[in-house]
This record gives structure tokens, sequence and C-alpha cells, in this order.
């Protein structure tokens, strides 16, 4: 391993971290933008170089300052870290390279700075939280994330964006203070905070309450950060109201984030330590893994405003992957690392198909988008390919995870096959409401002059298009993001007994 490969942990998180406060000085207008999204790309590539390295058998770890673990801070790079590094610095850089029209109309150009300095200390906040081995550290980017994300979703001209943004501040403050209160207990009955050290230390005391408690407290926590049903409440308004580009980024990775965090924490922390956990386990998520995916996916079929409508699909692809957690199985926690870089595949191409029509509609509701496919076609399309893989067609990544999990869930006997029913059923109420969104945009009636209509902007759709078709290569070539999840699989069971 070269010396500059030994600093890439450190430089995932240096990067973004350094360039915010660069970026609130460079005034003149566009610099600000050429920076972030310099510094994310080259966030990508560090991510990109880490997760080859991963893929070729080299393990990345980093002691700040010198000092080794658990008396230092420790970074920590694996397959399942890898993978979310991918999908957190790849959403962010598609996002700025495509959101140029849709920042300078909702951002004025006097805040942009500010804007896109804080973009970066989400970035930064989000790359950190899976590569730190230390579990308060691991709070610590949570919540510089977590307010950056505040700022930049409250960035936009919607005022109805500032009480969807108060309601996400509560409830991620409940869900940060819980995951703290966890902490807390367990470093008062271990006496770490390194995650390596206190999986060894905690089955001394793992039948005392305080550690109960604790599992508890982290459990609910990291549920509401990741909008697991039935603490979803936050994550609709936030990504309706929050400006175009905002939602590409945050909708593709900030809940899968969470999700990592909730899967690690308990894999490597309680499954080995607590006796029947895993059992307990299951009884808590499946069933809001259920709910999730049948009342997302119902009212989804209802809603009006094709982000909002996005936005309720989100929670159900949600409940997919927490479904495939509750298994316990290798299958089930494949099928939901799969999953996880696949939604953010498909989820990120259609709020990138979002940012193009805002270019040209400034409503977002279905008749607003009445007709418009016929003066932006290549929009449309990217539309259609990334409705496609959310809902599982043959060839596209989304037909990937769901086969993963159709299978895990198979192994589970009598209640798999209900199981399945039920991925089938909301894979049905996906067509109703992805089509609907096609046949707005095709065949409706529009209530603009779509004479003034036009195609996006090139570079916005060459990004969308390249979001569009990584969907279909991974669905034909799925080896990279497979592989990944395997090994992440293997890794988190490694620690059951």
């Amino acid at each position: 391993m070269t010396y500059l490969s030994h600093h890439l942990p450190a430089l995932q998180v240096i990067v973004p971290m350094l360039t915010a406060p660069l970026v609130l000085l460079l005034k003149p207008d566009g610099l600000a933008r050429l920076a972030t999204t310099a510094a994310s790309a080259l966030a990508f590539a560090i991510a990109i170089a880490m997760t080859m390295g991963v893929l070729d058998g080299h393990t990345y770890t980093y002691r700040m300052g010198g000092w080794p673990a658990p008396y230092g801070i420790e970074l920590a790079v694996d397959q399942f870290s890898a993978l979310l590094l991918l999908v957190v610095t790849g959403a962010s850089t598609f996002a700025l390279l495509a959101g140029q029209r849709s920042v300078d109309a909702d951002i004025d150009s006097s805040r942009q700075p500010l804007f896109y300095a804080a973009w970066l200390l989400a970035l930064a906040g989000l790359s950190g939280i899976p590569i730190s081995a230390d579990a308060f550290n691991i709070f610590v980017f949570m919540e510089i994330s977590s307010l950056a994300s505040y700022v930049i979703i409250a960035g936009g001209p919607d005022r109805r964006a500032l009480p969807a943004v108060f309601k996400y501040l509560i409830m991620g403050t409940v869900g940060a203070t819980f995951y703290l209160i966890g902490i807390g207990l367990i470093y008062l009955m271990t006496g770490t905070l390194n995650m390596a050290d206190m999986e060894l230390r905690i089955h001394e005391v793992g039948d005392q309450k305080p550690i109960l408690v604790a599992a508890g407290f982290i459990t609910v926590g990291l549920a509401l950060k990741a909008a697991v049903f039935p603490l979803h409440v936050w994550l609709p308004n936030a990504y309706t109201y929050a400006p175009n580009t905002v939602t590409v980024f945050l909708a593709a990775c900030s809940t899968k984030v969470s999700l990592y965090l909730l899967m690690r924490f308990d894999f490597f922390v309680f499954q080995g330590n607590l006796a029947g956990h895993d059992m307990q386990f299951a009884a808590f998520l499946m069933p809001l893994a259920v709910l999730a995916i049948l009342v997302g996916s119902a009212v989804a079929l209802f809603e009006k405003n094709i982000k909002r409508l996005l936005a309720y699909s989100s929670i159900a692809q949600i409940g997919y992957i927490v479904l495939g957690v509750s298994f316990v199985t290798i299958a089930g926690l494949t099928a939901s690392a799969v999953h996880i870089f696949n939604h953010a595949l498909a989820k990120g191409a259609l709020f990138l198909t979002v940012c193009c029509f805002a270019t040209q509609c400034t409503g977002l509701r279905l008749t607003d988008l009445g007709g418009i496919a016929r003066r932006m076609p290549w929009t449309a399309g990217a539309l259609v390919v990334s409705g496609f893989s959310l809902l599982g067609i043959p060839g596209t990544a989304g037909f990937i995870s769901k086969w993963y999990l159709i299978v895990a869930a198979f192994e589970q006997g009598p209640l798999g096959m209900a199981l399945i029913a039920v991925i089938v059923v909301s894979s049905l109420m996906a067509v109703v409401y992805i089509w609907r969104i096609v046949e707005a945009i095709y065949f409706g009636e529009s209530t603009i002059d779509l004479s003034a209509v036009r195609e996006a902007p090139a570079a916005m759709l060459i990004v969308t298009w390249i979001a569009a078709l990584a969907n279909i290569y991974f669905g034909v070539v799925p080896e990279i993001p497979v592989s990944l999840s395997i090994s992440a699989a293997d890794t988190l069971l490694e620690h059951l007994p």
C-alpha cells in the first residue's frame, strides 16, 4: 500500500471539511460552485480508490495522531463502508454536476457560498459516519451532517421548507439524543467508545439492565434518523420542499447512512452479546418493515406532487432494506446492502429528472407536468428508465436487489411466502404510481403553455442520463455492489455467536 493510499480514509473527510471554509471566501459567481464540485468529485475519486482496494483484499485503517485504538480515534474502511462511501460521494457529485441551473433558481447568488459550504459539511459528516470506528465520533459526524442538512434544506425560496426543517430538526435531535444516551450507558458499563473494544468488553455485562436500555435507545434513535416506519414523518416534507438539487443528494444517501449505522452497531455490539437479541431484533423490525412497504406504497398512489410521491416511495424502499436486515441471515443482509446501493441509483436518477422538469415548470404537481414529455423527450425517457429500476424490471439494478430479497424471504419458510406476497403487492403498487407519472407527462393535458418549454440544459441531461444508464449497467453487470454486499453480510454475521 502506497503512502498516499494509507491516508485515504482521513482524506475522505478532510477534503470536503477543509474546502467548506474556503468556499465562503469565494465571492465571485460560480467559483464557490466549482470549488464545491471539485471537492465532491475528489471525495468520489477517493471512495472509488478505496473500493477498488477493498475488492483487492486491502484493509484501510488510520490512527488519528498516531494513537492506537482504543485510546485514540481510529478510522476504518471495509466492504460495507466502502459501499456507503460510493453512495454518499457519488450522490453529492452527480447532484452538483447537474444542479447549477437549479441552485441558481433557488438560491440568491450572494448566499450561494454559504449554501455550498453547508453542502460540503453535510458531505463530510455523511462520509465520516461509515469510516469512524469510534461511537462518539460517529455522533459528532452525525450532528455535523444533520445541522448542515437543515441549512441546505431551508435554503430555497419555498417558505414551506421552514416548518419541514423544524420538524426534521426536532425529530433528528431526539434521534441523536437517544443515540448519545445509549452510548453513554455503554461507556458507563464498559469504559470504552471504540466499537471493536466495546464488542470485546460488553459480553461481561451484557445481562445488565443499562446495556439492555442502551440497546433500546440506540435502536430507536437510529431508526428515527433512518425514517423507519412509523418514525418517518419528517421525511416527506423535507424532501418535497427542499431545493431540488438538495433532494437529489439527501434522498440518495441520508437515510442509507443511518440504516448502515443501525446495522453495523447492532451486529457488531449487540447481536453476539445479548441473549435472544436476534429474535427480538426481528420481532421489532419485521412488522415495521412490512407496514412501511405497504403504507408508503399506498400513500404514494394518491400523491399529486411528484416529489412527495417519490418521498413516500422512499419510505416503502426503506422498508425493503429493513425487511432484509430483520432476517438476520447472509441472504437477507446481502439483499439489504445491495438495495441500499440500487435504491440510491434509482431514486437519485428520478430526482435528477425532477430537477430537469423544474427548469421549465414552476410547479411539480402531476397536473403541472401534463404533456411535458412532448417538449422534453430526453428527460422523460430518463425518468422511464429510472422508474423501471425502481419497479425492479429485469435488466435493471432494482431487479437485482428485489431478487435477492425474494430469495432471502423464501428461506424463511411459510412466513417467507407471506412476505414475498407483500413484496409482490407493493411492486404492483409501484407500477401504478410510476405509471401515474408516466401517464401525466406523456398523455396528460397541459396547464401551461408548452410552446415556451424547452429541453433541459445539455449538461444537466448528460448527468441525468449517466445516472439513468447506471441503473441498466448495474442491472446487467452487478458484480461490484453484489460482491461488496456479500462481503458486508459476511462481516456482520461474523460477530454472531
